[in-house]
């Protein structure tokens, strides 16, 4: 399995590129990392537990922290920052990204939910005067 070399933060472009030890260079955008978490809050517990995420075309990565030799945390400004992103699972986002991108595109046009997508809106609270 190939191995990171460089991992650069481009905020202004919201891409975090990673370059693997075989020559691959992937340019993975934040949304797309955000929609694809590895956390249980996105990926679930197990199959058909999947949390669609909506409204995450803006969202920024915060902070890149390494764990180990094997992966990074990803802090983004939405509030998330759970599941590891192992070298491994890096790698098959940059490398299966058109596909799991349009799975994902495929998903909401399944949904009649309009890219990009908002958040929903909370119902507004009655209180009573």
């Amino acid at each position: 399995m190939p191995h990171p070399t460089n991992i650069k933060s481009r905020t202004k472009s919201r891409v975090l590129e990673v370059s693997f030890d075989d020559g691959s260079v992937f340019e993975l955008p934040y949304e797309y990392l955000r929609v694809f978490s590895p956390s249980a809050e996105v990926r679930g517990h197990g199959p058909g537990q999947e949390q669609l995420q909506l409204g995450k075309h803006e969202v920024a990565i915060a902070q890149v922290e390494p764990v180990g030799h094997y992966a990074v945390k990803l802090v983004f400004d939405d509030g998330h920052n759970t599941g590891l992103y192992t070298w491994a699972y890096l790698y098959e986002l940059g490398r299966d990204r058109p596909q799991k991108w349009q799975s994902y595109l495929d998903r909401l046009k399944e949904l009649g939910i309009a890219y990009p997508t908002v958040l929903p809106k909370k119902p507004a609270i009655f209180r009573p005067r």
